[in-house]
């Protein structure tokens, strides 16, 4: 299977350049990323609990679900795709902000990413990838909020940057 690129990007996520995926994390290189945030009509975040297998981040919870676009792909075109792909569902997506963040992990590799959040709605029970997504489950924004608090080495780097600096945004964008 042939590892997929990413689109390299400057700060004003003008793309740049492609690169192997693994090359980007390894040379800590911005490129194009999205997260997607699924809401319920209970105002609940759907969360997922990283696959083990995964090379960064594993077992960690994070947002429904997240990627990297590939090259001609549209935000929205990207997170429904990835939404499918992990948790078995397609919904309707809006871009709802973007920020630059960078984090280093343990293996050596970094994420280094122009974020797009991609926010939706959706009242059902995933069907997940258990390749890619190990569980999953409904919390309210608040609850979130408190654990990520009081137990941050559960949660990914990105998802934590998102509640800490966006937190205000994606509650508004859910309503």
């Amino acid at each position: 299977m042939k590892e997929e690129n990413v689109i390299l990007v400057n700060e004003n996520d003008e793309q740049i350049g492609l690169m192997p995926k693994l090359e980007a994390h390894e040379k800590a290189l911005l490129h194009r990323a999205f997260s997607v945030f699924i809401f319920n009509d209970k105002n609940e975040l759907m969360l997922q609990q990283r696959a083990l297998n995964k090379y960064h981040s594993p077992g960690l919870w994070t947002n429904t679900c997240c990627s990297h676009q590939r090259d001609g792909e549209t935000n929205i075109e990207a997170g429904k795709r990835r939404l499918q792909e992990e948790m078995g569902f397609v919904t309707d997506l809006e871009d709802k902000i973007s920020f630059i963040y960078k984090a280093p992990f343990d293996n050596g590799l970094t994420e280094h990413e122009y974020d797009h959040v991609l926010v939706g709605n959706y009242n059902n029970e995933p069907i997940i990838n258990l390749d890619e997504v190990a569980a999953w489950k409904w919390m309210p924004l608040e609850h979130v909020k408190v654990d990520i608090l009081l137990h941050p080495e559960l949660y990914t780097a990105w998802f934590k940057v998102i509640f800490d600096k966006f937190y205000q945004h994606i509650n508004i964008a859910q309503k």
